[in-house]
């Protein structure tokens, strides 16, 4: 058999479900480490590696700074040469 525990309740003995969207919907310890989600750039719609422990919000904005190649995050950039 390829899935022993297919159907079979969450492995907290108090949960009672059979699926969780999100490790976070559970009270599960080892969440921080299953749920990992990669930010998106809001501009320029690439994903952003952020290494995990790192805030995605400061990432996102380094990137916007430095790497995304939507038309206003360049004209920002060239504003702050210009000046």
């Amino acid at each position: 058999m390829e899935f022993p525990r297919l159907g079979a309740n969450c492995a907290l003995t108090i949960c009672k479900r059979k699926d969780h969207i999100k490790y976070t919907d559970h009270s599960c310890e080892n969440s921080y480490k299953k749920d990992f989600q990669v930010p998106v750039c809001p501009l320029c719609n690439k994903p952003v590696p952020v290494p995990r422990g790192e805030q995605p919000d400061i990432k996102v904005g380094e990137h916007i700074d430095r790497d995304c190649q939507s038309d206003p995050a360049i004209a920002k950039r060239k504003a702050c040469i210009s000046e």
